[in-house]
């Protein structure tokens, strides 16, 4: 039973799903400050809510007194990690490297306190170190310490092999890189782990290991659950595109919106994880049943949205949805269309309630107004022309339906 209060807190929440040695780092947190970082490769100008585990995850280190380490990887996005992946990265340039870290450096503000304080977070390039590295030096000093065997029980590595991709050799040397960052983050921060997903496992042994065997000194790895929807989708991809963390990339409302539209099976979980909300009030959120579970998806809503856009911007999106949903009122006044309570059980083809209540002129139109990814339900994309629309597409009452940006209707029981 962990006694540190960061570990046993991660737990609880589910962040924890591997650790190298989880009584040694329990008793070193226990101990004092510790760092620990997380690293991010920088392949685009903003992170998405598939990066919010280990954002979260930092953010309660610093809750807890310890000292988050943010790694841009502007050395290793150019090469790019195989991890998780079935084909190689887009190749960036310089400028398009030193541009997206800029974005990403916004990323974190929200979440984490920057500065100069012992649990306050720094933040570091690992181009500061790698790009001073000599090709013989790195292989007389560090790769001595891997092995071809090792290297290819990986699941990163086996991934693309098994599916007969191609892996370059450039690809190959990503974990030999990722090692080198965390000792080189140990011997100039004295960071003691290393966090990251389940996919980054065999990297982080493999840094633990370096550390051990050139330095003679005790680091430790943790791995967070790969997150996926209760159906079984990967976490922050939708219809839409990605959910993007910052404004200029995703609006605060439609961010609320894909908070609010989680599954009922994922709403207690995912406040654990993506609020700071007491676990006795997580408990009670996630008791409850039926239409009153809508309430806590609110909550879930606002507390995220509270978290990357500020409370003022969550409470907004919470008010324009209320109206929009329970009003039946937006910017623009939203028309309704009723439909019986029989018919919306049994469940009505999407098309068909389009051209039904006037948003599109037939069943045909309705299609290819699918098709062209112009309709949404509940402003999510319809994706499948053969969707039912049923009960459980209810919102407050009402089914949002909308062609396009402009053209609204709300389905009701009437």
């Amino acid at each position: 039973m962990s006694t540190s209060d960061f570990l046993r807190d991660a737990k609880q929440r589910g962040f924890l799903f591997q650790c190298t040695d989880e009584e040694a780092l329990d008793a070193a947190l226990r101990a004092g400050t510790l760092s620990g970082y997380i690293g991010f490769d920088c392949t685009a100008d903003s992170l998405h809510v598939g990066s919010l585990v280990q954002i979260m995850l930092l953010r309660l280190m610093q809750r807890h007194g310890h000292k988050p380490v943010v790694l841009l990887g502007g050395g290793t996005t150019r090469i790019g990690d195989p991890s998780g992946r079935d084909e190689s990265r887009q190749m960036l340039t310089d400028e398009q490297i030193a541009a997206n870290m800029r974005g990403i450096r916004r990323v974190f503000d929200p979440f984490i306190r920057f500065g100069d304080g012992a649990s306050d977070a720094i933040l570091t390039n690992n181009a500061e170190w790698l790009d001073a590295l000599s090709y013989i030096g790195l292989l007389r000093d560090i790769g001595t310490h891997f092995t071809i065997n090792r290297m290819l029980t990986f699941d990163s590595v086996k991934l693309r092999l098994d599916r007969e991709q191609p892996l370059t050799f450039l690809e190959f040397n990503y974990m030999i890189l990722q090692s080198y960052d965390f000792r080189e983050l140990n011997r100039r921060h004295g960071v003691a782990l290393q966090m990251g997903g389940s996919d980054q496992w065999g990297n982080i042994i493999s840094g633990v290991e370096l550390v051990r065997r050139t330095d003679a000194k005790t680091v430790f790895g943790l791995t967070t659950p790969l997150i996926t929807t209760a159906s079984g989708g990967k976490m922050g991809k939708t219809a839409k595109g990605a959910i993007w963390l910052t404004a200029d990339r995703l609006s605060a409302y439609d961010y609320w919106q894909f908070w609010r539209n989680t599954e009922d099976a994922d709403v207690g979980r995912f406040l654990k994880l993506f609020t700071d909300l007491p676990l006795d009030e997580i408990a009670r959120l996630e008791a409850l049943q039926g239409a009153e579970i809508n309430e806590a998806k609110k909550v879930l809503a606002t507390e995220a949205t509270s978290l990357a856009h500020g409370r003022a911007a969550a409470e907004e999106a919470a008010e324009t949805a209320r109206r929009a949903f329970e009003e039946g009122q937006a910017a623009d006044t939203l028309p309704t269309h009723l439909v019986s309570a029989e018919a919306l059980g049994a469940g009505i083809a999407v098309a068909k309630l389009f051209a039904e209540s006037g948003l599109a002129a037939s069943n045909g139109e309705a299609r290819r107004l699918i098709k062209g990814g112009g309709a949404r339900v509940n402003d999510e994309v319809v994706a499948d022309e053969a969707r039912l629309i049923g009960t459980g597409d209810l919102r407050d009452g009402a089914v949002k339906l909308s062609s396009g940006r402009k053209h609204h209707r709300l389905i009701r029981i009437g």
